[in-house]
């Protein structure tokens, strides 16, 4: 994780690792309860995270592993953020990738790994959907999902929890 000589950081620029190397620090001494992030131990560009699915949802009790890489001019481009977990979800297709507003066209350098990953972990309990009547899914990744989260919330959960695997699963 230390700068090179050259004042580069595995791939990525110095201004990037500076960044990261803050934002690790703020991670690891002000954690905040149900998430987790920590870089790979050969390139700080590339993290790996975890979130606790939100009480009083189909992902109470149930954690998600995500991967997150950081591009040369992060903070200045959002991350790009998969599941790693299998998750049935309005807004993630089954190959993990996100539909959220703030990791595309609403992205700021102001974000950093925190707010990306609670601003998941609320989409989980909260899929995006339009403002205005009829309450429809704004850009569902999932169609089926999206029709069963009000239709039929008990298949719902049944469709969450078979697709899911704990992190340990996924590491085997």
């Amino acid at each position: 994780m230390a700068l090179a000589a050259n004042g580069r950081a595995n791939g990525g620029n110095a201004t990037v690792a500076q960044r990261l190397q803050k934002e690790l620090m703020d991670i690891m001494t002000k954690p905040t309860p149900g998430i987790t992030a920590f870089p790979d131990d050969e390139n700080m560009t590339v993290w790996t995270a975890t979130i606790d699915g939100p009480a009083d949802t189909p992902y109470a009790n149930l954690i998600f592993k995500l991967s997150m890489e950081f591009a040369a001019n992060y903070p200045y481009s959002p991350p790009t953020v998969l599941f790693k977990t299998p998750i049935y979800h309005p807004n993630f297709d089954f190959s993990g990738r996100i539909c959220l507003d703030i990791l595309k066209d609403k992205w700021s350098a102001i974000y950093n790994i925190t707010t990306v990953l609670l601003s998941l972990q609320s989409l989980l309990g909260e899929p995006n959907k339009l403002s205005a009547p009829p309450m429809l899914f704004s850009s569902p990744l999932n169609g089926q999902a999206a029709e069963l989260w009000d239709k039929d919330p008990a298949e719902y959960k049944r469709l969450v929890l078979a697709r899911h695997k704990a992190p340990e699963e996924l590491d085997a």
